[in-house]
């Protein structure tokens, strides 16, 4: 009888299927970038095949929060996340994205944190799109459009509310990106870009979101004492435009509000009877943004990641620089802009019952421009497995795979991705549970972590055995 041929066949495996169900030990065979079969195999062949026993294959990982809009281009390899089995990234969230934009003058912040102005060269988003399937980079992009971005494209004065005609304009604008692949709409009301922008002028935007069936995703306007407030600004906001909604990285900062998770948590439990509410979370309780004085209280402990006037500063706790300096850690701050920074700002328990929620996504939300960047960058997704899961027992393999997986493919409406089964797009992941680890620090950053053994991008081999292949398969991928 003659054998049945794949591509790729992977043998032995435990395959944890992205869906929350128990693992199970199977085969794979994968066939023209996607998921033929899976069981008990034994009448395959594969053009490669693997023995991947005592690994788990599980679907490529999701990253639910992610600015690699434009290093996916500049650094097509995409090293920090492939190596982390991240085979898709989630960009323009925040209110920031490349398109539509061409700057002429100095990028405002936190666009900036994308990279400067020669950066940005995309009147539209479908000349983004085009330019991301031209560099052919390791990992697919799903890209929202930024409000932050529309605002500064449309008006000449960012320090007010838009106008009829500039509301007009950015709606135009959207609809372009909607209509030739934009996965949604996201704000970034936090920032001074996007702050002036009242309840009205969003919730226009996110409607016609919503009309094409993308989500809104926010940077809530305050995460700090007024984060019960931004909750219901932004439940309030979605339900008018009858939107999807994604609260990003959803924390409680500062010491004063640690511990609130148990009342943020329970109001977004009670949103969500009434509308479609997810969240995304990084585990770690170190932020990166811009560096901001009023951020800095000289309690918290802030690590600069960079800054223009003094790049020879990156790297090192502002504190320790102010004592240099012989200043106050906010005077040296304003000494410092522009720049960015992590904020210790967090406290662990929010985060572990903020990761561990059913509504939660994980997202690194790494700034890869950053020279000195949050170890989210490279370590964030094997940190859930390996120390929150495995380690700490905070919930499953399956729960955790979970969510870097089919709930971000669901929500962001990624269809055939997310799950292991036939038919499938195969983006796959495969790694040893005992040895999976996130190596990146603050202080050492870019370290790519352990027990990752090989991952998969549309059918093709992008990273094994601690290096980069070249396949190069990823695209702009287009909800649906």
């Amino acid at each position: 009888m003659k054998k049945k041929e794949a591509d790729l066949l992977f043998r032995g495996g435990t395959l944890v299927d992205g869906s929350g169900r128990p693992r199970q030990r199977l085969d794979l065979a994968v066939k023209d970038g996607r998921i033929l079969a899976m069981g008990h195999l034994n009448d395959w062949v594969g053009e490669q095949t693997f023995d991947i026993t005592g690994k788990i294959m599980a679907p490529g990982f999701i990253d639910a929060h992610a600015h690699d809009d434009r290093i996916c281009m500049d650094a097509p390899d995409m090293t920090a996340k492939l190596s982390q089995g991240i085979t898709s990234v989630i960009v323009g969230n925040c209110g920031i994205s490349l398109a539509p934009y061409t700057a002429e003058g100095e990028v405002p912040e936190p666009l900036n944190l994308l990279g400067q102005r020669h950066c940005f060269q995309f009147p539209n988003f479908y000349s983004y799109r085009q330019a991301v399937d031209k560099a052919r980079p390791n990992l697919n992009i799903v890209a929202l459009t930024g409000h932050g971005t529309l605002r500064a494209t449309v008006m000449k004065d960012i320090t007010r509310g838009a106008d009829s005609q500039e509301l007009q304009a950015m709606e135009a604008l959207l609809r372009e990106a909607l209509d030739k692949g934009s996965a949604g709409f996201s704000t970034g009301l936090f920032y001074a870009v996007n702050y002036p922008a009242d309840m009205s002028e969003v919730v226009a935007l996110a409607r016609i979101a919503a009309e094409y069936g993308r989500v809104y995703s926010t940077h809530m306007r305050d995460e700090y004492q007024g984060v019960d407030a931004s909750l219901r600004e932004s439940f309030e906001t979605a339900s008018q435009a009858g939107a999807s909604l994604v609260i990003s990285h959803h924390k409680c900062a500062g010491p004063e509000n640690w511990g609130r998770t148990v009342e943020t948590l329970a109001m977004i439990d009670e949103a969500r009877e009434i509308q479609d509410v997810g969240m995304d979370c990084y585990p770690y309780t170190a932020g990166s943004t811009v560096l901001r004085p009023d951020l800095v209280d000289g309690t918290i402990k802030v690590l600069l990641t960079w800054s223009q006037t003094h790049p020879e500063m990156g790297g090192r706790d502002l504190a320790w620089i102010a004592e240099e300096w012989q200043c106050t850690q906010q005077e040296a701050a304003v000494r410092l802009v522009p720049g960015g920074a992590c904020y210790f700002q967090m406290e662990e328990a929010d985060v572990r019952r903020v990761l561990a929620h059913p509504a939660t996504m994980i997202g690194s939300d790494g700034l890869p421009n950053d020279p000195h960047p949050h170890p989210r960058l490279w370590g964030a997704f094997p940190r859930v497995l390996g120390h929150y899961a495995r380690d700490l027992g905070l919930f499953s393999l399956e729960q955790a795979i979970h969510k870097m997986t089919g709930l971000t493919a669901h929500k962001y409406h990624l269809k055939d991705r997310g799950l292991l089964a036939p038919g499938a797009i195969a983006d796959l992941t495969v790694f040893d549970p005992v040895t999976i680890k996130d190596n990146a620090t603050y202080q050492n950053p870019k370290q790519p972590s352990s027990g990752m053994e090989l991952v998969v991008v549309n059918g093709k081999i992008a990273f094994q055995n601690g290096e980069e292949k070249g396949a190069r398969a990823g695209r702009l991928v287009v909800p649906g």
